[in-house]
């Protein structure tokens, strides 16, 4: 469908001469003489773009139709038209949200390139939402997002584990999200509304690991001045998480175990027992099993923590959750530093998707966040990105980095959901399509078709229908 723009201009000869400029590009033209006909153009229906004289005669100003547009509509894009040295009233405009201004006298280029650029910028903060909240609506456990086979069968995995207290190992390399898994896990349980606890074991020194982790006793060594708490005893009732348990000290490792076993541990210096009500879920990026052959990891221990585990892939083994990642750190950001919402242009987003991500979501959070403090625009491009090779030229399209064409990122997340949510169908009705259909409201043809789309026709149902 082509764009709608209301143009608003009390001059006719200019009037006549933009109307005819954006129909000849193929535009849906409204016109309105005065400010007043266009906010009630404005409440009547929606426009995709308002190119508004800013000094309007009598009446509404342009600076009022930008305010209506705005308040009815927050995504309709606004540029102002403006006259000789009214830039400072412009920038006023900008501020309130207008996205461009043109000033008087400009030529037929330079307004096609504005309205052109202004289209496409809504266009993209249009796709950028649409995305986001297919994503946050059908895709996501907490504050975990994904889209792939992978990550879905990882959110299979917690939603069955999170509501027991059994413990849990997370694998994956730094950066992959391990916390935000324990974190997830955490506030799914019966024990949400408790302390959640995170130990990083591989930031503490071996000589004080077990302070921190048991507390420690007045007295207990040079410098313990007074009785302090420990982690495990800080997280009685609810979480303890264990990071990098890896690099944990052999000699700690089996205090951690007596506490897995019987829920008991002393402070440093203590003979005292405490018992505790803890869930423990630890992660580490290390082989385990190759630290329990070096002697390095006790193995009773390995066993205790890794009842159920679960294997975070890296970024690079998840190119399709890019877009989406980045989409929600942007917005993320410019919410927490109270920033204009930014939109990430298509080459930009094809960079992202085609970096090699070495420090994983971590990296890619850091990226997004940098970018949307330093970018001029209210679109990042590919120079406000600092990845290595972010030349203009080099990036490329989605569809030639990843398969991934960005205007279709909204089509990818919707058809991940469809094959989920058919596959879970078919499967509770043991693949009988009739049947399947009926529950789902959708017709037997239909059906058949969709799963031929989704190639869903490979799967090993008992009593299929044919």
């Amino acid at each position: 469908m082509n764009a709608r723009i209301l143009l608003v201009e009390d001059e006719k000869a200019i009037q006549l001469a933009l109307s005819g400029l954006l129909r000849r590009q193929g535009y849906e033209v409204e016109v309105a003489g005065s400010g007043d006909v266009a906010i009630a153009a404005l409440r009547d229906a929606a426009f995709d773009l308002v190119l508004t004289d800013l000094a309007l005669g009598r009446g509404a100003s342009g600076m009022d139709v930008l305010r209506t547009a705005k308040q009815l509509r927050p995504e309709t894009a606004v540029v102002m038209i403006t006259a000789h040295g009214s830039e400072r009233v412009a920038v006023e405009a900008m501020k309130g949200g207008a996205e461009d201004y043109v000033p008087k006298p400009f030529d037929n280029d330079e307004i096609r390139l504005v309205v052109h650029r202004a289209l496409e910028r809504t266009r993209l903060q249009r796709e950028n939402r649409l995305l986001l909240e297919q994503v946050k609506r059908q895709f996501g456990f907490e504050k975990l997002i994904g889209t792939g086979p992978a990550m879905r069968r990882i959110f299979e995995t917690l939603q069955k584990v999170a509501e027991t207290d059994l413990t849990v190992l997370v694998r994956g390399e730094s950066g992959t999200g391990k916390e935000l898994v324990a974190q997830a896990l955490h506030e799914r349980s019966q024990r949400g509304n408790r302390p959640f606890v995170a130990v990083n074991c591989a930031a503490i020194s071996r000589e004080l690991v077990e302070s921190e982790l048991f507390g420690h006793e007045k007295g207990a060594f040079t410098g313990a001045d007074a009785r302090r708490q420990g982690r495990f005893e800080a997280a009685d009732g609810g979480t303890i998480f264990l990071d990098e348990i890896g690099d944990m000290p052999v000699e700690t490792q089996a205090k951690v175990l007596r506490v897995l076993q019987e829920r008991s541990f002393e402070r440093v210096g203590g003979n005292q027992p405490l018992r505790v009500d803890v869930r423990v879920i630890a992660a580490t990026h290390r082989n385990l099993e190759a630290e329990v052959e070096a002697g390095r990891f006790r193995e009773d221990l390995y066993y205790r923590v890794k009842v159920v585990e679960v294997e975070l892939p890296p970024l690079r083994e998840r190119r399709e959750d890019i877009p989406a990642l980045a989409l929600r750190f942007l917005e993320e950001v410019t919410e927490r530093l109270g920033r204009d919402k930014k939109c990430i242009a298509e080459d930009a987003m094809a960079m992202l998707v085609r970096h090699s991500w070495p420090g994983n979501v971590r990296e890619l959070q850091n990226v997004i966040e940098q970018a949307a403090v330093l970018a001029p625009r209210a679109d990042i491009e590919v120079g406000d990105l600092n990845l290595p090779d972010t030349r203009p030229t080099s990036a490329g399209t989605l569809s030639e980095v990843a398969g991934l064409p960005f205007s279709d990122a909204k089509k990818l997340t919707v058809e991940s959901f469809e094959r989920g949510y058919l596959l879970a169908a078919l499967r509770k009705h043991e693949g009988n399509i009739s049947r399947t259909a009926e529950a789902i409201g959708m017709v037997r043809q239909s059906l058949q078709q969709k799963i031929r789309e989704l190639d869903l026709r490979s799967q090993d149902w008992s009593n299929v229908d044919r």
